[in-house]
């Protein structure tokens, strides 16, 4: 008996030191925080992030766990499923209701509301009228304009496409430019990749994807098929078909004259030194600039986190506009969650990072809920098809909402 009281004793000790849950250890509070920032870039700043909240909270301690964009999804799924989550996790902006509506994520909106003016993104991290998630760095994407292949088809230095005519314009005009110049960069398909280049300008056009009460899908509207119709065009006739990597790859070598791509782009152009004649622009829409998609990464507390004042004093550090300032110098990204953090002269000064900060302004997240994962897949699945199948443009989206409100009504 007392051996496996033992036993027992020493599976308690390690379950308990496996799991999420706030531990205090020599008079300090410890919170368990997962994160996916691992880049030697940043990984640094994060760490220096950390050091600075102790040093200012010395009755708490955190502790940093890295995860992968490969199987981080996984773990955090597994993590809320056998209650080992962390204190604190970051989480995709299309996971949050995955956790949110499940009941898994503490209820933090009494404590940000205050605040929610000041920060761009929320729509994520609401569910019912109460907020679940913390916006912390947002991701959108613009219009990259090679200007060596627009001058060379007839344009002045200072144009950029505004429009619809504008846009597929300009790409005819640098697409004849010769046989290996493409007008367009068309994304293959590629998981997460397509829906976001394509949904600007379905929403441009003032399309929905589903009724405001959620009780139909209108994808298949005239405005979502004409929005489709347009893409389509823009792909067949100009288009360079590919994943993203390679299709920047392309335009850097000044072989497509127009690509959507996010600040990701410009952070290789700065890190790798390359020389080139760059615009950047809002996505174009039928009359005039367009909104664009916007996701990010989104900080939660966990419901069985036991000290969640402790947990949410950290987050509330490192969203604030100085931690975000040095997160983004150290990461040379341009979206910021912090309004004030964008009004900072390193977004007026850095070349082009401006557009970026004009665009967050504009862009537009999807109604995200529980069930937003499958949708998005029904959205690639009937792209596919029309871009790339040969399927009728209409077809693919009347399949689509056939299965988008199946999936509802389920």
């Amino acid at each position: 008996m007392k051996h496996i009281l033992f036993l027992s004793i020493i599976a308690l000790a390690l379950l308990l030191s496996c799991s999420g849950g706030e531990q205090t250890v020599n008079g300090k509070a410890t919170l368990e925080m997962w994160q996916f920032w691992t880049d030697p870039a940043i990984r640094p700043t994060i760490e220096q992030m950390v050091a600075d909240f102790e040093s200012q909270n010395p009755d708490i301690k955190v502790n940093l766990t890295d995860l992968t964009w490969a199987n981080g999804h996984e773990k955090i799924v597994m993590a809320f499923s056998s209650n080992t989550a962390p204190d604190i996790v970051e989480l995709g902006s299309d996971w949050v209701p995955e956790f949110s509506t499940a009941g898994k994520l503490a209820d933090i909106t009494a404590d940000v509301l205050p605040d929610t003016a000041q920060f761009y993104g929320w729509t994520p991290g609401i569910h019912d009228n109460t907020i679940y998630a913390m916006p912390w760095i947002l991701g959108t994407r613009v219009l990259y304009v090679n200007k060596t292949l627009m001058k060379r088809a007839g344009y002045e230095d200072n144009f950029v496409p505004l429009n619809w005519p504008q846009l597929k314009e300009m790409c005819y005009k640098i697409d004849s430019l010769g046989k290996d110049i493409y007008g367009f960069g068309s994304n293959a398909a590629e998981k997460h990749r397509l829906y976001k280049k394509f949904l600007p300008f379905f929403w441009a056009n003032r399309a929905r994807i589903m009724s405001r009460d959620r009780s139909f899908s209108t994808i298949a509207s005239d405005r979502g098929y004409a929005a489709l119709l347009y893409y389509k065009d823009l792909c067949d006739s100009t288009g360079m078909v590919d994943t993203q990597r390679r299709l920047e790859d392309a335009f850097l070598d000044g072989k497509i004259g127009a690509v959507i791509s996010g600040d990701w782009l410009l952070k290789r152009i700065h890190n790798e030194q390359i020389e080139i004649d760059l615009a950047t622009s809002l996505i174009p829409g039928p009359q005039y600039p367009g909104p664009s998609f916007v996701g990010g990464e989104y900080l939660a507390i966990s419901e069985q986190c036991q000290h969640k004042a402790a947990a949410l004093k950290f987050v509330r550090f490192i969203t604030n506009t100085e931690n975000q300032l040095r997160f983004c110098r150290a990461n040379f990204s341009a979206n910021p969650s912090s309004k004030t953090a964008a009004d900072d002269s390193f977004f007026v000064e850095t070349p082009h990072f401006q557009t970026f900060v004009k665009q967050l302004g504009l862009s537009r997240m999807p109604v995200i809920d529980e069930h937003w994962v499958y949708v998005e897949d029904i959205i690639e699945t009937a792209l596919e098809k029309a871009l790339y199948q040969g399927a009728p443009p209409a077809q693919s989206l009347y399949e689509a909402k056939l299965e988008i409100e199946k999936l509802y009504k389920e």
